[in-house]
């Protein structure tokens, strides 16, 4: 279980959400048991008087307390049960926000060793799939089985003082057996499939985009329908995997609702006995039998969220392997070891390149003071963005050190978010102002553009910016790294897609915004850089 416990920690920082979502939960159980006892105290307190009566035999029977107590759990059930729904479910969502927000940062600070060589589809997979899979923890493992133990324990305590404290043990040893079996037995059982079956279905979902993906080639080469039945080999795998945690859930269930009914019987028995001596009325006989069928409805939900807990811990093992959170890149050492009279970035020797490939650099030495403005240009496959991957974190080194400030880093890749302008922006700083906001674009020539936007700042930029042109997109992820006021920025290819006149305006405005940071910018000629003190040509 010490796989969740990074996440149990993050989940235990909403301890008040969560107090109050269980008080909920609890509320709605303990109504509902409370409805289906005074309902059956109530209905065998009626019959008999009615058999008291049709004997001749004087009677009488209250019928507006037990009414009045129908109603109010009959409703209170209800309501109850609609705000723990509402509650909890928003609770839910908003840790499973926590975690991919986490996750996420985790993530995009980490080295390209840390994140590992997953594809794009297997991180979303890590960023959905297996997040999800923690939202059982507390919803349907935590939660319900405190409230099972807790419900338990009050029909034990109301055993002991309205029976006696023989049956009231032998209640708690069944009704503790029966969670056993509900909970931890399932467990037991299911771990090692329930993780099996969530490794397959995460392979099975990345073979599936991979065939959407290229469905064309494969066509091409006539291999659709092979790898169509491969696929559906996997599926038939997966669902045989299912059905046996299915039914080890199955049965488990039906053993712990079976020895809730052993509870029931002798209750009844037990009962029965104190009712031939005098010191039990019937109405008040048959009440915590019933009370204690109540239970079924408690424990009917353990089975299935423990045979899922394997799958949730197989989920938390992956993420907790695979992103290792404040790990620091290769040969990189401390900023405040190295870095010191204003220094932004030393490298010592560096031979950089992707991983499986050799170096595109090798035995490479750059130190940039802060104010300086460095350009790098060279043709297409001469190393400029592998070594601005690398002095931003993306890439390890392959030999050598780079100590460097905190960077903000324009790939040559441009990423808009299917959101708003002020969202897409604020991801570059969070704390910015609406009026940081409309001084970056206006930097950019793109106040304008927004102004006559009906929204302003809130103006949907709709799939992948699909309501921009490629310059204006371009002009948005530039004014997103400038908003970011970190001491190192790098700039790779900044005026792609921007026409000569633009280019020329924006240059200069660009580069007093950045007055006293130090600046890369990299391009395939002088004229696609912002004014430079220093330029290096990589062949």
């Amino acid at each position: 279980m010490h796989e969740l416990r990074p996440w149990l920690r993050l989940i235990f920082r909403r301890r008040g959400r969560l107090t109050i979502g269980a008080l909920l939960l609890l509320a709605t159980l303990l109504s509902g048991i409370s409805l289906l006892a005074l309902s059956g105290w109530f209905l065998t307190e009626t019959a008999l008087v009615g058999l008291l009566l049709a004997a001749g035999t004087q009677a009488y029977i209250n019928l507006y307390v037990p009414g009045g107590g129908i109603r109010f759990f009959a409703v209170s059930r209800t309501v109850s049960r609609y705000l723990e729904r509402l509650y909890n479910h928003n609770t839910v969502l908003q840790l499973l926000t926590d975690i991919r927000v986490a996750l996420f940062n985790q993530m995009a600070t980490a080295s390209q060793r840390d994140r590992g060589e997953k594809s794009g589809a297997q991180w979303l997979s890590r960023l959905t799939a297996d997040v999800d899979a923690l939202d059982t923890l507390y919803l349907r493992v935590i939660a319900p089985t405190v409230l099972a133990a807790v419900v338990s324990l009050i029909l034990v305590v109301a055993a002991w003082l309205f029976f006696t404290g023989t049956l009231a043990v032998f209640i708690l040893a069944v009704l503790t057996l029966a969670i056993y079996v509900a909970s931890r037995r399932v467990f037991a059982h299911t771990q090692s499939l329930s993780g099996q079956l969530s490794d397959q279905q995460e392979a099975l979902r990345g073979d599936v985009i991979e065939h959407l993906e290229g469905y064309a080639e494969l066509t091409a080469a006539g291999r659709t329908g092979k790898h169509a039945g491969r696929l559906m080999r996997q599926a038939r795998s997966v669902s045989r995997i299912q059905a046996r945690v299915d039914s080890q859930a199955g049965w488990h269930q039906a053993a712990s609702h079976l020895l809730v009914n052993l509870t029931v019987v002798i209750t009844l028995w037990s009962g029965a006995a104190l009712f031939q001596q005098g010191q039990l009325n019937g109405p008040v006989l048959v009440l915590l039998p019933i009370a204690l069928l109540g239970l079924i409805e408690v424990y009917a939900t353990l089975p299935d969220a423990f045979a899922k807990l394997g799958a949730t811990l197989s989920a938390a093992r992956r993420l907790n392997d695979e992103v290792t959170p404040g790990s620091q890149q290769a040969g990189q050492k401390p900023v405040d070891q190295q870095l010191k009279d204003g220094m932004a970035l030393i490298a010592r020797d560096v031979s950089v390149g992707h991983p499986g490939h050799a170096p595109v650099l090798s035995h490479f030495t750059l130190s940039i003071v802060l104010g300086e403005r460095l350009g790098i240009v060279g043709a297409s496959g001469a190393g400029k963005s592998t070594l601005a991957d690398t002095i931003a974190g993306l890439i390890d080194l392959k030999a050598g050190t780079i100590t460097a400030l905190p960077c903000a880093y324009l790939t040559q890749k441009t990423v808009i978010f299917e959101d708003t302008v002020k969202a897409n922006l604020l991801l570059g700083n969070p704390t910015a102002t609406d009026g940081d906001v409309w001084r970056v674009l206006e930097l950019v020539d793109l106040a304008e553009r927004f102004v006559r936007e009906p929204d302003g700042l809130n103006t949907w930029l709709g799939s992948a910016g699909n309501r921009l042109s490629g310059g204006e997109a371009r002009r948005l992820v530039l004014a997103r790294v400038l908003l970011n006021p970190a001491a190192l920025v790098i700039l790779d290819e900044p005026f792609t897609g921007v026409d000569a006149d633009t280019r020329e305006r924006l240059s200069p405005r660009i580069n007093q915004w950045l007055e006293g940071r130090a600046v890369i910018s990299l391009g395939h000629g002088p004229e696609a850089l912002l004014p430079s003190g220093h330029t290096l040509h990589l062949n």
